[in-house]
């Protein structure tokens, strides 16, 4: 098999030093994509407590890169497979979001440009992957007490309607 040569900003990707937290993705040129999923389950949707930065340790819809060559619909079926070990279906996307971060300096750490979508479980046990802390399944009138982003709480109670819950 030949060889494929990395365009420029990916050898850019693998020569730049990690942050101090390891963090590859951080102070890139350009944005990253992640994909996720609300996933429901009757009244019940899926979060899975983050394993890395950012936000480590913290409940979040379960999502991950894209992958060169893969569709954002697949990225969320795998993603989901891989961080929660359920299978899924999507029911549609609910929205994209850009998430920056800025550094003391006012310099761009991290640029996610996030896809997400509302999808209904169609099997498997929850179980934490390997980039995941833990996983869960709540309900709507848990968010308050779960701390996440705005945003992410936007992205639920969106994807509630989307997936006909």
């Amino acid at each position: 098999m030949d060889k494929v040569p990395k365009s420029e900003s990916d050898a850019a990707l693998d020569d730049r030093p990690p942050a101090d937290d390891g963090d590859k993705r951080t102070y890139l040129d350009y944005p990253f994509v992640g994909v996720g999923a609300v996933v429901w389950r009757g009244d019940e949707f899926l979060l899975v407590r983050r394993g890395k930065e950012p936000r480590r340790g913290e409940w979040t819809i379960p999502g991950g890169r894209q992958d060169l060559g893969e569709t954002v619909r697949e990225t969320a079926i795998r993603e989901i497979k891989e961080e929660a070990n359920v299978e899924i279906e999507i029911a549609g996307l609910v929205d994209v979001v850009d998430a920056i971060n800025h550094d003391d300096d006012g310099r761009i750490r991290f640029h996610a440009t996030l896809v997400d979508f509302a999808a209904r479980w169609t099997g498997g046990e929850a179980s934490a992957g390997s980039d995941a802390m833990g996983v869960g399944w709540f309900r709507l009138e848990d968010l308050t007490e779960l701390g996440l982003w705005d945003e992410t709480n936007r992205i639920i109670r969106e994807s509630a309607l989307i997936a006909q819950v």
